[in-house]
């Protein structure tokens, strides 16, 4: 964003805000938040005089007028921007306030800085109420730059670096945003279960949850029983497993009470070491009954463009910070998505423009032709060379895609749809449901699945059998999308990947 824009910006928040002179103390805080007073569209300049009480981490302190008082930047994570406070000797020993890292809790009153500094408010403090000292021997986070890679070996102390405190409150965003969408559409917000008996992907990636190890360890049981493992001793008398997505659960609600959503933790147990996978991931999985797949897409095309200007209306500040530090056009990228309609073609017409692209010299490390599922290079170039805007892919040929999805009456293709965006690929996949009891059954034959774990899911078309679709958006793909950053292992607090499970 250029200076002009922002200050265009500002100039339109400064016209639509009342402020208060009153700086508010945080409800249940015995203090005020600093983003209360920096994020205030004067940045805190109306507070002169005001009185406050605030806390939060050093992010750089200095001594100045030969030991005489200290410059700290403040910041207690409600806001990118810091406060400076400013500490005489005569209020307290300086020495343990200035170091990186260190917490402090502070009485004092707002002032206006002198011209030419580019705060627009700081703190005179008069009293130091608190102070959790570090000894910069030992911390391991300096106030120099460090890599996204160097802190994933530090997860308890990350969330206190600029990036990742940023990342938070932008995936804070969009949960929220995620539930006034749903909510506002009169969706009901649906807890599916962590624990499951069945595969939603039938692709088998699944981790198991057992506790026959244990007891076979603590009470010397003998875990095979005719030569395969006796499941019937175990803890759900059959084996379970983790998750891979809540759908099939949620779809037994969409199938009652019609519009329904689950936003919550899945797992795959894929050994996978890229920058776009995890082992646990969050998954929004709306299901929407009396829909076909236009209705499909249409929710799912509405849904990014309402995360989209919900950044840009309520995490600006956060955003800014992500296109100077690491991708200048994430904020142009979430505009184009508000403003511009998504393209829409079959993945006949796709595979068409890859193949045509190969012939005017495009090269692709993964081969083109009709049947393929389409790799991250493909979906990259439809979405950032070919339409340069989001693009939905729909009717895939049903070999690549799962039992559950809607046969076409081609016979070759299902009704799927995937939501490719710029920087990412694949943002949502969704399908329209496939309600007809004997095609389901012969699909999931076809699939050598098992029957019995999904019974109760063929249930749904025996008795009051209804035309319905849905979709599942990655949750973190999405925050890749909005802020530029490079790997999901980033954007994620506490990630899990092989080999790793910090914390």
């Amino acid at each position: 964003m250029s200076e002009a824009e922002h200050t265009t910006l500002l100039s339109e928040r400064l016209a639509t805000t009342t402020l208060s002179d009153v700086v508010q103390k945080h409800e249940f805080s015995d203090r005020v938040l600093i983003s209360s007073i920096v994020g205030r569209p004067d940045g805190g300049a109306g507070l002169a005089g005001q009185r406050v009480r605030a806390g939060g981490w050093v992010k750089t302190g200095r001594e100045q007028g030969k030991g005489t008082f200290v410059f700290l930047e403040l910041n207690d994570g409600s806001s990118p921007e810091n406060l400076q406070v400013i500490v005489g000797a005569s209020v307290a020993e300086l020495s343990p306030l200035v170091a990186t890292g260190t917490c402090v809790v502070v009485d004092g009153v707002l002032k206006v800085p002198p011209d030419g500094t580019k705060q627009r408010t700081e703190l005179q403090v008069d009293k130091v109420v608190h102070v959790g000292p570090v000894d910069p021997a030992k911390y391991p986070l300096p106030k120099t730059k460090l890599t996204l890679e160097f802190l994933r070996d530090y997860l308890h102390l990350r969330s206190r670096t600029n990036t990742i405190s940023a990342v938070a409150r932008i995936r804070n965003a969009l949960a929220f945003a995620t539930h006034c969408f749903f909510q506002e559409h009169g969706f009901l917000y649906v807890h599916t279960p962590i624990i499951t008996t069945s595969d939603c992907e039938g692709a088998g990636e699944m981790f198991q949850v057992t506790t026959l190890i244990t007891d076979a360890q603590k009470l010397g049981k003998d875990l095979i029983k005719n030569g395969k493992i006796d499941y019937s001793q175990d803890f759900f008398s059959r084996q379970a497993f983790l998750t891979v997505s809540g759908q099939l659960q949620v779809e037994t609600y969409a199938c009652a009470v019609s519009n329904v959503y689950t936003f919550g933790p899945t797992f795959r147990a894929e050994h996978s070491h890229t920058s776009r996978h995890l082992a646990e991931f969050w998954m929004v999985e709306p299901e929407i009954a009396f829909a076909d797949l236009q209705d499909d897409m249409n929710c799912a095309e509405a849904y990014v463009k309402y995360m989209c200007q919900w950044l840009l209306d309520k995490c600006l500040d956060d955003m800014e910070f992500m296109a100077k530090n690491y991708d200048k056009s994430c904020i142009e990228r979430l505009k184009l998505v508000t403003s511009t309609p998504f393209g829409r073609i079959s993945y006949t017409e796709a595979i068409e423009l890859l193949e045509d692209a190969i012939k005017g010299g495009q090269k692709f490390e993964n081969d083109v032709e009709w049947g393929i599922d389409l790799s991250s290079e493909h979906e990259r170039f439809l979405t950032e060379v070919k339409f340069q805007k989001p693009v939905i892919v729909y009717n895939y040929p049903k070999r690549i895609k799962a039992f559950y999805m809607r046969l076409n009456d081609d016979s070759k293709t299902v009704a799927a749809m995937d939501v490719l965006v710029p920087k990412v690929g694949e943002l949502v996949g969704g399908s329209q449901r496939e309600e007809r009891y004997e095609v389901i059954r012969e699909r999931i034959l076809e699939m050598g699945l098992p029957f019995e774990p999904y019974e109760w899911y063929l249930d749904l078309r025996r008795f009051g059998t209804v035309k319905h679709s849905g979709f599942g958006l990655g949750f973190e793909r999405m925050i890749l999308f909005a802020t530029g950053i490079d790997n999901i292992r980033d954007v994620i607090p506490f990630p899990r990947y092989p080999g790793k499970a910090d914390l």
